[in-house]
């Protein structure tokens, strides 16, 4: 971005489009740090549906880039495909761009493809399985940690 745009908000106000580098793993896998691009088309009256995914600004100044998983009458439910838990109740004001396309090892896709449209809906139905996938990770490090105590007790 030019030196002179202070925010992501005055850039998409300017240009009406971000192109950007994914940062962070809450995206996998459609969303690769260091190698995939995704790109935003500010954010106008209409509400986002549910399985868009927007870039919205978590206070006090971090950009956030997840998927819609329930439309609320005043703001979202949103969660990002490598989460396990929802942030509820993103007011609509903080929801800057949506997803038009992405660029996934090298391709571009667009957000209106067919196949892209049928992971959406498998990544928000999957979110009981991630939920389920972190409490027995959750279970298996204690467990772990228990026996490594018992191990270190017996001075094996």
């Amino acid at each position: 971005m030019d030196s002179e745009i202070r925010s992501i908000e005055q850039y998409l106000d300017e240009n009406g489009s971000l192109t950007y580098s994914n940062v962070g793993v809450s995206m996998m896998p459609m969303l690769k740090q260091g190698r995939d691009l995704f790109t935003v088309r500010k954010k106008g009256a209409e509400r986002a549906r549910k399985y868009d995914v927007v870039l919205f600004k978590r206070p006090p100044d971090k950009y956030v880039l997840h998927r819609v998983v329930k439309v609320r009458p005043e703001g979202y439910d949103i969660l990002g495909d490598n989460c396990a838990s929802r942030e509820r109740n993103v007011p609509e004001a903080r929801v800057l761009g949506v997803l038009t396309s992405f660029v996934h090892k090298g391709k571009e896709h667009s957000a209106e493809e067919k196949g892209y449209k049928l992971y959406s809906r498998l990544a928000v139905a999957g979110q009981p399985l991630r939920i389920l996938r972190a409490k027995a990770a959750g279970v298996l490090r204690r467990v772990r940690k228990l026996f490594r105590k018992r191990k270190n007790e017996k001075g094996e």
